[in-house]
């Protein structure tokens, strides 16, 4: 296949999410208007921004409050969002080890500062490792480099920060948006369908044969 370079998406990849979990918690705390989630000035304005890192979490935490009309804390606000989010599982952990012994690996991940907060905190404590930047060669997030998948400036940087050929790299994420534009920027890719997980497509840190790669 040819393939020396690997990125990966987080959430949905190695990071199992739900978002209904925080839809949940959310109706626990007095939340009813379902009908604001679909509003594009909850997606845009408020989430869209917050993950590119335009909103700090302090006005974060202010514009989703006063939207969905939730007088709660900020550290209910937080618990809240932060519930969609599962564990880092060991063994997604112990194959990224092993796949970084046989690629360059990468991470590029659509994420904020509350839930980085959460999953680096966790890789430290259960993994032994300070940051993402540790476990793979370089990890990128949204809310840093002020952009979001799928737009091609966020995989032209990656691509040119590390002087990555296209037709070696592999881009490996489980939503089809995303997929498409690496695919258009001339990236290999792979999409990770449920209930595939990443210990499914290597072994011994290599990508098994017969991925339907495109």
């Amino acid at each position: 296949m040819n393939i020396r370079n690997i990125i990966f998406d987080f959430g949905g990849v190695i990071l199992d999410i739900d978002p209904q979990l925080t839809v949940s918690e959310f109706v626990k705390l007095g939340f009813t208007s379902f009908e604001k989630l679909m509003d594009p000035a909850f997606s845009e304005e408020i989430i869209g921004k917050f993950e590119r890192g335009i909103l700090t979490p302090e006005l974060f935490r202010d514009r989703i409050k006063k939207f969905l009309e939730l007088e709660i804390t900020d550290q209910q606000l937080d618990d809240a969002w932060n519930s969609l989010l599962y564990d880092i599982p060991r063994e997604r952990v112990e194959v990224i080890e092993q796949v970084k012994k046989k690629y360059k690996i990468y991470l590029l991940s659509n994420s904020n500062e509350i839930h980085y907060d959460l999953f680096v905190r966790d890789l430290q404590l259960r993994f032994g490792y300070r940051e993402f930047d540790e476990l793979f060669h370089k990890a990128y997030f949204s809310f840093d480099l002020h952009l979001m998948k799928p737009n091609p400036e966020i995989y032209e940087f990656v691509i040119n920060q590390h002087g990555l050929a296209p037709e070696e790299t592999l881009f490996i994420d489980d939503k089809e948006e995303n997929i498409k534009a690496a695919r258009y920027l001339g990236l290999r890719t792979y999409k990770l369908e449920k209930p595939e997980r990443i210990r499914d497509i290597f072994k011994d840190g290599e990508l098994v044969s017969g991925l339907n790669i495109k």
